[in-house]
Parts: structure tokens; C-alpha cells; sequence
């Protein structure tokens, strides 16, 4: 059975990824793929995370407009309109997977609303597939459907690394900037913290830090990919993100699970030399792989270009405060 005409109720993780592949953008030569509805679907992942969304009863509320056109700044090149938010909230029922759908109002009588205040008295509200809202709000899932998000159509044009990184730091920028305005106004302040928690701008960090080191491990080297956007390797914070809220490209670092979870907790560190410093007091078994402790010495893998190296400050900050010798 093609996937493309799945009962609703044998979908999956995977069926739910090739959809969000396989949105139908609008195509343009001269201004490129029309991003509207990719971004309206990672507003939505957003909301939901944040519990602002909680139930299966997506309205167009004042949060997820906002949300919208935040997102539309950071990852568009240009200025949001009213209609960029209508729009792909009413197409998107017509994807293939059909997996977005809309509850009309009872004055609805056809026809195709191209503003908010218009949408708003035709359409009550939109809601998901059981099954694709019930994975958007399981941590792992949403991981994954956001990278397919991403990869297919962040950047638009070309998914370069320099892209990436463009991005990633657009997310470092403006939550700098309203940093900077201490005395502003309650929506700025709710604005600021939910960029802060954001596991969209948590996507592109980690997006742009595997793609610097290749998608390897930086400390033990390993790579492994999956053909749904998946790969073993995280993007992790040197510096804790929930203490520091720092982004930039150099305080991160490629680590496979294993790892990103040892250098968390300072089972080792990393010199000033890049080189790695493990903890002394490991017992390891380890009959089908190279122990950590064997890692000691040698240098971490590194990106090609200098100026991404992990900050020396970093990594100095992570062994004074985290690492455990013993």
C-alpha cells in the first residue's frame, strides 16, 4: 500500500516525516520556495511544546500569529504580511497525508480566505491526525519531526553550512537584542523567554553544529545517519544553554548520545590544546568498542574551519565547573 493513501490509523513517525518532505510550497525563481506553511507547522510544534497549545483545536490565537511571524523573520527574507499566515493555515488541509484538517464554521459558504479577520469568521478551528499531535508532544518525536522540517526546506535553496549557521545565529541575535530592552513590555519579556526555550532555535544549533563536524562524534569519531533526517551525533552546549543562553556556533560541540551525556555530567573535558582529559575513577566494559579512558590524549575531532573551534573560554569554564577528575 502506498504511503501517500495510509490509514489513518497505521501511521507512523516515518509516514508523518515524508509528509512534512513533501509539503507543496509554492516556487518561485526569482524569490525561491515560499516557506509560509514548513513555518507555520514549526510555530505550531512550538506552541504545543510550550503548552500554549493543549488540546487538538489549533486556533488562530493571538500567541501563534505572533509566533508566526517571529519565526517569519528569522528564517524568511522577507517582511511578513497578513495573508502569509492565512493562507498556508487553510491550504495545508490539501497536502498529501492529509493530515491537517478544518473545522468550518456554520457561516462558512466556500471560497478561499486571504486574511486573518477573514479566515477567522470562515474557519473555527484546524486540527492534526490523532496520531501525528499525540508524536509532537513526545520529546524524541518532536526532535525528529522538527529535523525533517528543517532539512527539507531551512535553508530553501541549498542546505549549506553557511546557511545554517546564518540562521543560527539570526536565533543568537534577536534574543540578544530583547535582552538588551530590560524595561520592556510584558510580550516582550513572555517573547524573550520563549526564543530562549525555543526547540526550534534548539533545531538549527544543533543543525548547524553537525554540520560543521561532518555529523561525527567529535570525541570518539563515530557517524551514523538514517534516511528520515536522523543522525546519531547532538549539537551540545558547552556552556549550559539554561544557564548562559549562548548559541553561538563556538560554544558548541558534536557529540555522539553517549558521549553528550558523559561530557555533561564531566566524565571528561577538553584541554586547551583540544585535547581530551578523562575522568580517572571509570570502570569500563567495553568488548565491542574502544574504552573512554583509552580517549585520553588525544585530540578532539575538529571542524575543518578555525574560526568554529570550540572557545577555549568554553572549554575552560566546562572544566572548572563540570568536569570531575575523580
Amino acid at each position: 500500500m502506498s504511503k501517500a493513501k495510509q490509514p489513518a490509523n497505521q501511521r507512523s513517525l516515518v509516514y508523518y516525516c515524508e509528509c512534512f518532505s513533501n509539503i507543496k510550497v509554492y516556487k518561485s525563481q526569482t524569490k525561491g520556495d515560499a516557506l509560509n506553511k514548513p513555518i507555520l507547522l514549526l510555530s505550531i510544534i512550538d506552541l504545543i511544546t510550550q503548552y500554549l497549545i493543549t488540546d487538538n483545536r489549533i486556533t488562530m490565537s493571538n500567541e501563534l500569529i505572533d509566533t508566526f511571524k517571529k519565526y517569519w523573520e528569522v528564517l524568511a527574507s522577507s517582511t511578513c504580511k497578513g495573508s502569509d499566515f492565512a493562507l498556508p493555515f487553510f491550504h495545508l488541509k490539501n497536502d498529501n497525508g492529509k493530515f491537517w484538517h478544518l473545522k468550518y464554521s456554520s457561516g462558512y459558504d466556500g471560497g478561499r480566505p486571504q486574511t486573518i479577520p477573514k479566515l477567522k469568521e470562515d474557519v473555527d478551528y484546524a486540527y492534526l491526525d490523532d496520531e501525528l499531535f499525540d508524536l509532537i508532544q513526545d520529546e524524541i518525536s518532536r526532535q525528529i519531526l522538527i529535523d525533517a522540517l528543517v532539512s527539507a526546506w531551512l535553508p530553501s535553496e541549498d542546505n549549506t553550512i553557511e546557511k545554517f549557521l546564518t540562521i543560527n545565529e539570526n536565533f543568537q541575535d534577536i534574543t540578544l537584542k530583547l535582552d538588551k530592552n530590560i524595561k520592556s513590555s510584558n510580550l516582550d519579556v513572555n517573547h524573550r523567554q520563549s526564543l530562549r526555550k525555543s526547540v526550534i532555535r534548539n533545531a538549527f544549533f544543533r543543525k548547524a553544529i553537525v554540520s560543521i563536524y561532518g555529523y561525527k562524534c567529535a570525541f570518539c569519531g563515530l557517524k551514523v545517519t538514517k534516511k528520515i533526517n536522523q543522525n546519531i551525533v547532538d549539537g551540545a552546549h558547552i556552556k549550559p544553554f539554561s544557564q548562559f543562553y549562548d548559541s553561538k556556533i563556538n560554544n558548541g560541540i558534536a557529540l555522539c548520545k553517549n558521549h553528550h551525556w558523559a561530557f555533561d555530567r564531566g566524565w571528561f573535558a577538553v584541554d586547551e590544546q583540544y585535547k581530551i582529559i578523562v575522568s580517572h575513577d571509570l570502570e569500563e566494559v567495553s568488548p565491542n568498542a574502544k574504552p573512554m579512558k583509552d580517549f585520553h590524549g588525544e585530540t578532539i575531532l575538529l571542524p575543518n574551519t578555525e574560526q568554529y573551534f570550540p572557545e577555549l573560554e568554553a572549554l575552560q569554564w566546562h572544566r572548572e565547573n563540570i568536569f570531575k577528575s575523580r
